[in-house]
């Protein structure tokens, strides 16, 4: 991988990272377009979600910081259990099983077979059409809270997010639908989505810094170059969503998702783009 390459893919990673629209599936379709059919590998991806993964631990230090503190107070009886924080830990944790489990029996497939871009084509329009009711679902329903988290709806989450394994179907994405339609607030359903991707992320991404040396077409420099972008960038996509969502709806990214799944299809058909 070119240090170019790196730049690119580390813009794409932070752009995408957090808005429900897929980041694998733009890793994925940069590559081919961009660099001669490369595809940058779901190691690489893994590495650089470290990128805006860190940007999540920043923006919410606070929260995070309470939740974890609460939670080990729980343990040792100097905090009830049934108190917010302490619970949000343990729905984060065991919300977290689904997409650790899955990601490790199905790992080969994750890099090999669900990377073919007409599986990326279908989860992109279907997940698409997934958000677009969930977020009309909202409009009307959506007024839990995150105070309002129950160990079933956790449960739930973390099914929502298991999907994420598939390229295109994004993390934010099946996250923030699952949390519409549970009931919950656009900003409430958003804001648990980044909270919910850190365990899983941050163990993906350490787990595959192993193969970065092993992989002939990466190397740490630009892999480490293209994390930094990530980081950087996903800070202020984080800031930017929570913004916009507070008064607008999914519709753009719902559009903007079945819109690039027509235009793939159209590439793969005609043989611009390759389907593995």
């Amino acid at each position: 991988m070119s240090w170019l390459e790196a730049i690119v893919l580390g813009i794409v990673q932070g752009l995408t990272e957090f808005l429900p629209i897929s980041s694998s599936a733009h890793q994925l379709l940069v590559g081919q377009l961009l660099f001669d059919g490369h595809d940058p590998g779901s190691a690489f991806t893994a590495v650089t979600q470290l990128g805006t993964e860190t940007a999540v631990l920043i923006y919410f230090f606070k929260d995070i910081a309470r939740i974890i503190s609460r939670w080990c107070l729980s343990l040792v009886g100097k905090v009830e259990r049934s108190d917010p924080d302490a619970r949000m830990g343990w729905f984060v944790i065991l919300g977290s099983i689904p997409i650790a489990v899955l990601g490790l029996l199905f790992e080969d497939a994750v890099d090999t077979n669900l990377r073919n871009l007409w599986i990326t084509v279908a989860m992109l329009a279907g997940v698409g059409i997934v958000l677009w009711i969930a977020d009309r679902f909202a409009a009307k329903h959506g007024t839990k809270e995150l105070s309002e988290l129950t160990l079933p709806d956790a449960c739930v989450y973390g099914l929502a997010q298991a999907a994420a394994i598939i390229p295109g179907v994004s993390r934010s994405g099946g996250t923030i639908a699952g949390g519409l339609f549970l009931g919950y607030s656009r900003e409430a359903a958003a804001r648990y989505s980044f909270l919910l991707a850190m365990p899983a992320v941050f163990a993906s991404g350490l787990y595959k810094l192993k193969d970065i040396g092993d992989d002939a077409t990466l190397s740490w420099g630009p892999t480490l170059l293209a994390t930094g972008i990530a980081f950087v960038i996903g800070y202020a996509v984080i800031a930017w969503l929570l913004r916009y969502i507070s008064t607008h709806t999914f519709a753009p990214f719902v559009v903007y998702r079945v819109l690039l799944a027509a235009g793939v299809a159209a590439l793969l058909a005609t043989g611009v783009l390759s389907a593995v």
